[in-house]
């Protein structure tokens, strides 16, 4: 359980990297540009060029991050499944067993109870 949570909590730490990176990213590039002896036209030409192919990178790390975690939750999924599985085999001996022993228990009173 220790396991799982660390690694919910090592994505979410990943994505707040990633999106941190992507906004710095973001503010540095609108900085440069604002601040680049340039005119004004070619200013806002080079925001918006940029502002799109931040807009494509940031929508590709995203599309990765969704599909990162599709697969971590189906991971989950499986793992849950088959635990469930384990479980319920392993309650289901245990069942058998307890009712072999009643079973047992029952014969060895009958026999006591003819025999006396």
């Amino acid at each position: 359980m220790i396991n799982e949570n660390q690694e919910l909590t090592y994505r979410t730490d990943v994505v707040g990297i990633l999106v941190g990176m992507v906004v710095g990213g973001l503010v540095g590039a609108v900085t440069m540009l604002l601040l680049a002896p340039q005119s004004g036209k070619r200013t806002r030409i080079q925001i918006q060029e940029k502002g799109i192919e931040l807009r494509d990178r940031a929508t590709g790390i995203v599309e990765d991050a969704v599909a990162q975690a599709r697969l971590n939750g189906n991971k989950f999924a499986r793992d849950g499944r088959r635990k469930a599985n384990e479980l319920l085999h392993q309650g289901q001996n245990l069942v058998a067993e307890q009712v072999e022993y009643v079973t047992d228990a029952v014969k060895a009173g009958k026999k006591a109870i003819q025999s006396s």
